[in-house]
């Protein structure tokens, strides 16, 4: 085991909702020159956006429009062997910033760089430094307990199960920690950031919603507020034995796809995406029940948090996926993931043929077994 793995893919922060102004970010990275480059993924407005810079005598600089506070992903390919190796196994940095002119700089590394010209980056480093820390340092610190490892603690199971539960014994702290924050600071930005992190999944409607409402209406209306509303209504709402919410999505060829109009006796409604790594892993044995029910009256409609349509098809194809699928390619904005409250995938609503939902998140044996009893093989 070389590294902790996170077991689902989870959404980033969303950004802020409120008249956009132009910001830049300069970058002075020791003195790298091409063929490294720069790649930025940021949030605006609930948008996802991405750009890309070449890095020359260690400087790069990026230009765009924030709502006042959006957040980033900064990833530097000191080699120029391209984005994915970057972002997943390279130099890589989250951070929030504003319409402001942001300066990053280091001798040698994004991950040992300070940041000067960013009031909301400085908010940001308060607020974290209150809840104990970022994800990202939470994963730092369980990765280096590896990295630091003796050959003998890397052959013990029970080394790692030791690192695992002091990672989640932190993770739960800071979610504890957030909660609090969120009730201390009802005005402030991140206070909204901490509840919508610190609430976690399934959502204690009982303990968030007062929270919640007790924030300011601004914050209640910025595009995080409003997803994290939707994931409270999800919660009170969205359960077994309660209708599904219907909705309607476009499939890969443009056409619009009701859930109404899906005529089947079951229906398992699938959220799923090209880059988590877990949804894949399920999608030989979804495959393969497919095939077994299909006749029978089994159908899955398969919603894509994809933003960019030809890695959505490229991963349909390359992994056989014969059923029907649909995307607005909004990303973790997905308007019917958000709907559905979902936070992290995969995620799964099993339908019966009045489209109330008669199972949740079912996957490998536990969907097979359902699948047998219903149709009774």
């Amino acid at each position: 085991m070389k590294r902790m793995l996170l077991l689902a893919a989870v959404a980033l922060p969303l950004a802020g909702q409120a008249q956009q102004g132009a910001f830049t970010i300069e970058g002075h990275i020791g003195k790298l020159n091409s063929p490294a480059m720069a790649y930025i993924d940021y949030m605006s407005n609930g948008v996802g956006k991405e750009d890309s810079a070449v890095v020359t005598n260690g400087k790069f600089t990026f230009t765009g429009l924030s709502a006042g506070y959006s957040y980033a992903r900064l990833a530097l390919s000191h080699d120029g062997s391209g984005k994915q190796k970057a972002v997943y196994t390279g130099d890589v940095i989250y951070f929030y910033y504003g319409k402001e002119k942001v300066k990053i700089t280091s001798a040698d590394s994004l991950a040992n760089a300070t940041f000067s010209g960013s009031k909301v980056y400085d908010e940001s480093a308060a607020y974290n430094k209150a809840i104990g820390g970022t994800i990202m340092e939470l994963n730092k610190w369980a990765n280096g307990q590896v990295s630091a490892a003796t050959p003998e603690q890397r052959k013990d199971t029970a080394f790692f199960g030791r690192i695992n539960v002091e990672y989640r014994r932190r993770m739960k702290a800071r979610a504890e920690a957030q909660i609090e924050y969120a009730q201390q600071h009802p005005q402030s930005y991140f206070g909204m950031v901490a509840l919508s992190e610190g609430t976690g999944s399934p959502v204690d409607v009982k303990k968030i919603e007062p929270i919640y409402n007790a924030m300011s209406k601004s914050l209640r209306e910025s595009d995080q507020g409003r997803e994290l509303g939707q994931r409270i209504t999800a919660a009170k709402t969205i359960h077994v034995g309660a209708p599904a919410p219907k909705f309607t999505q476009q499939d890969v060829n443009g056409k619009s796809l009701k859930l109404e109009d899906i005529k089947s006796k079951y229906v398992l409604v699938e959220f799923w995406a090209s880059w988590c790594g877990p949804c894949r892993a399920e999608n030989p044995n979804l495959t393969k029940q497919y095939a077994k029910y299909k006749s029978q009256g089994f159908e899955v409609v398969a919603i894509s948090l994809d933003d960019h349509k030809d890695k959505w098809e490229e991963a349909i194809a390359k992994d056989q996926l014969p059923w029907l699928h649909v995307s607005d390619l909004k990303g973790w904005n997905n308007e019917v993931g958000r709907q559905y409250g979902i936070r992290a995938v995969p995620a799964n609503f099993l339908l019966d043929e009045n489209k109330n939902i008669i199972a949740m998140n079912l996957r490998g044996e536990e969907l097979n077994k359902k699948l047998s009893e219903l149709f009774g093989n």
